[in-house]
């Protein structure tokens, strides 16, 4: 199952830990340009030249500029919190490895699966993988806490955890 196949559910909502199972994924897909890395620098305060710089870029191992792994690795917080396990969601950790650098123009594909589910704790294992054509740039997992669905005759305005919305 993908999350194309979700069930009929709040819009607002994405799925409920009852609804995964082991191997669903979801996929994000964005275009990296040059105003995405020009925002991101000023946003995290990373103005490292191998970003920025064309020039000093050029003369480095990467033989010009790279998009920041940090960039990269915030869309996989776009697919956790919009796709799968989606709106609702919170994520709690990720690892990453990054395999191989990203440029300007180049898209990036985030592929995440559900590799373990601990009910007890409301959350989720997810492998999550992002690649440029065939090539893993970065690969890890993520650990997301996921919301109950809310028991019926559940008290308005709660949210589904057992404590009341403010």
């Amino acid at each position: 199952m993908d999350s194309n196949d979700r069930p009929a559910a709040d819009p607002m909502h994405g799925y409920y830990l009852e609804d995964l199972e082991i191997g669903m994924s979801a996929i994000y897909g964005r275009t990296i340009a040059e105003g995405d890395v020009s925002l991101f620098a000023g946003l995290c305060g990373d103005d490292n030249p191998l970003h920025v710089h064309a020039e000093f870029a050029s003369r480095s191992r990467f033989e010009g500029r790279v998009v920041h792994g940090a960039h990269t690795a915030s869309l996989i917080s776009a697919v956790l919190g919009t796709r799968m396990p989606g709106p609702g969601a919170i994520y709690l950790s990720q690892n990453s490895r990054f395999r191989a650098p990203v440029r300007i123009g180049d898209t990036v594909n985030v592929l995440a699966t559900v590799t373990g589910i601990d009910r007890g704790k409301n959350q989720a294992t997810i492998a999550t993988v992002c690649s440029v054509g065939e090539t893993v740039v970065i690969d890890g997992e993520a650990t997301v806490w996921v919301p109950s669905r809310p028991r019926q005759g559940a008290e308005a305005g709660g949210n589904g955890d057992g404590r009341k919305r403010v």
